[in-house]
């Protein structure tokens, strides 16, 4: 490790020396495949993107050109899923983003960045759960069951009935049954989330074909509606605002490079599942966009259930049954990956002594790090329970082309520092594509509104200050008692 406390760099060797001579009981075991690998990205990146802010994006943004704002959305996300893939097969441990800036960018920066993909991960679960909430009571009043209104949202969202909500029950409690599927172990959640995956897929994919027999061509004219006189509504500015809103729905599949270290065979897996997850999801993802915005005019769907509503539109009420079912499963296995993912950052981050050790305990039975999994479910839980889903969904939007921003510039750093690093994927292109990452990641974050940019920066100035008062000590003191951490590790 080289540098001062705030610029320690560790080098890809320590960081793999770290990983392989950790002692057993630590270690997390590597029993996930390439097809785990892929369903876990499907399962992350389907889930509230394509079954409730589709319709709000046409709604609002950019009409029945979101087809073009999820193109550029999956651009975008492509330059950065091949610089994933480099980093994840070339690094296979635990931490993602994280732990590619701790060897590029120093000790402060991946912290800032552990801190900010805690508003990739956990606040994206957060915001998934309360979509799964809304599909779930719409569902149970299909069967005739009606939960309490004032425990159906956020506190001080207005009730039909001119109350309030106190809290979102199932919201919180759907975060609570992923956190204990979580804890039990890799094998068992990685096969509910594969069946889950695929029932999903099955039921999107008859979405598109019964309505693509349907579709009203005369609703895609014009393609960018005419825009009314505001930066990014509507027109070609709001397809670019759509992109930045719904790019969102793109957040997941780099949750395969926090998976990583739990693999098999990563340099041949991670590649594969960062890069087909991301293919199918933007097929998926263009294919429904497209239909739904032929089957209903654009501004009628800023509803909750945009899906449902379009199947009901062309007389197959039967089918949006199915529909809340495929969105409740796409949404479950959102929020699982997610709630994973974090728990691996958190985990990464306590082995480097920048959290609690509490965070890199595994457990001695499920070989999973437990207390971290609870700790970020009940945290989590919470947060879906009490805060409406349109701030955080922004607010996860910025935080994580943020974490996208700095992959892509520590591809280009690990080139040139350490260039004689086996690389067993190799982005192709360089350095074009990594720049073009940047760039694009760049232009969807200034497409976000002034307001998701000052809670980013409020979020990563509380983040410095957690740092500066705890992790930075700690971290300086474990390297001081373990200098076997890389020449330099006391320094």
């Amino acid at each position: 490790m080289t540098g001062n406390s705030l610029t320690a760099r560790k080098s890809v060797a320590d960081i793999l020396a770290a990983d392989a001579e950790g002692k057993e009981s630590s270690r997390l075991p590597r029993s996930l495949s390439a097809f785990d690998l892929v369903a876990l990205g499907v399962g992350a990146t389907i889930g509230a993107g394509i079954f409730v802010l589709t319709g709000t994006a046409a709604a609002n943004y950019a009409g029945p050109g979101l087809t073009l704002s999820f193109v550029l959305g999956g651009i975008a996300c492509g330059f950065v899923a091949l610089c994933y893939a480099e980093l994840a097969a070339m690094v296979p441990a635990p931490g993602s983003t994280y732990t590619y800036a701790y060897a590029t960018l120093g000790e402060a920066c991946a912290w800032i960045i552990g801190w900010d993909l805690v508003l990739e991960y956990a606040m994206s679960a957060a915001t998934v759960a309360v979509g799964w909430s809304g599909y779930a009571r719409s569902l149970l009043a299909d069967a005739g069951v009606h939960l309490p209104a004032v425990l159906s949202a956020a506190p001080f969202t207005p009730l039909p009935d001119g109350g309030a909500a106190w809290f979102d029950l199932l919201a919180a409690a759907v975060i609570g049954l992923l956190t204990l599927l979580l804890v039990r172990g890799n094998r068992e959640s990685t096969r509910v989330n594969a069946v889950m995956v695929a029932i999903k897929v099955a039921i999107i994919l008859s979405f598109v074909g019964v309505g693509a027999a349907h579709v009203d061509v005369g609703l895609w004219s014009p393609l960018v509606p005419e825009n009314t006189g505001f930066f990014g509504a509507f027109g070609w500015s709001g397809v670019l605002r759509g992109a930045g809103v719904v790019f969102f729905a793109f957040i997941g599949f780099e949750t395969i490079s926090t998976a990583a270290g739990e693999t098999r065979r990563p340099q041949r897996d991670a590649p594969i599942g960062l890069l087909g997850s991301l293919a199918i999801s933007t097929v998926l993802y263009v294919a429904v966009a497209a239909v739904l915005t032929g089957l209903v005019p654009y501004r009628a769907l800023d509803v909750p259930d945009p899906i449902a509503k379009a199947v009901e539109a062309i007389g197959f009420g039967a089918f949006a049954v199915a529909i809340k079912i495929g969105a409740i499963l796409g949404l479950t296995t959102a929020a699982l990956a997610a709630l994973y993912g974090q728990a691996r950052i958190f985990y990464a981050m306590a082995r480097d002594g920048l959290l609690p050790p509490a965070f890199a305990r595994v457990h001695p039975r499920f070989r999973t790090p437990a207390a971290s999994q609870v700790t970020i479910g009940a945290v989590t839980a919470l947060v879906a329970g009490l805060v409406p889903m349109d701030l955080l969904g922004e607010l996860v939007s910025i935080g994580t082309l943020f974490a996208f921003l700095v992959i892509c510039t520590a591809v280009l750093v690990l080139r040139r520092t350490d260039p004689g690093r086996p690389r067993p994927f190799r982005v192709p292109g360089m350095p074009v594509v990594p720049i073009l990452g940047i760039l694009s990641c760049l232009a969807l974050m200034l497409g976000l509104p002034g307001d998701t940019w000052l809670r980013l920066s409020l979020w990563l100035v509380v983040g410095l200050a957690i740092y500066l008062g705890y992790g930075r000590r700690a971290a300086r003191l474990r390297r001081l008692r373990a200098p076997g951490l890389g020449a330099g590790a006391a320094r």
